[in-house]
């Protein structure tokens, strides 16, 4: 039996860790916390978005499209933005950069009722497209880091 259970531990210890695995995803991306509702959030980063003169592409409430299906999604909005003008030069020194533009905010309330802002780290995007145009990146981490920071003041 003791043979058993120590092979059972063993087994354990080889499978993947789905907490670990979870902090593992979430390394790349920066989390800032509200004090305000997940819509006054939201609205608050779209307002600093336009008073930095980039453009709001759309605006995703991921919870009432769950409502119209029937379904219950606590607050669940993802915002993207950019400033094509910038945003062009990231893709023309890698194009692939492409598929995580435009910049993406998501505000999100967890089951404890906490709201969060999530976004990219700016190096994972960097790392992830080998990205070489360093004064571009970080116009970009400076518009959306301050967009996103002052939404919480």
């Amino acid at each position: 039996m003791e043979g058993v259970i120590s092979l059972a531990l063993k087994i354990l210890l080889l499978l993947p860790d789905n907490n670990a695995n979870k902090q593992k995803k979430m390394d790349n991306l920066i989390t800032l916390k509200s004090n305000y509702s997940a819509q006054d959030t939201a609205d608050r980063i779209v307002e600093n978005i336009k008073n930095e003169d980039w453009h709001v592409f759309a605006r995703i409430d991921h919870a009432k499209e769950a409502e119209k299906v029937g379904l219950h999604l606590r607050p669940t909005v993802v915002i993207l933005f950019g400033n094509p003008k910038i945003g062009t030069s990231l893709m023309q020194n890698s194009q692939s950069s492409a598929i995580d533009l435009p910049m993406k905010a998501l505000v999100m309330e967890k089951e404890s009722g906490e709201v969060i802002i999530l976004y990219n780290d700016l190096d994972w995007l960097k790392n992830r497209h080998l990205i070489s145009d360093k004064k571009t990146l970080d116009t970009i981490r400076q518009v959306v880091e301050k967009v996103c920071k002052k939404a919480i003041e």
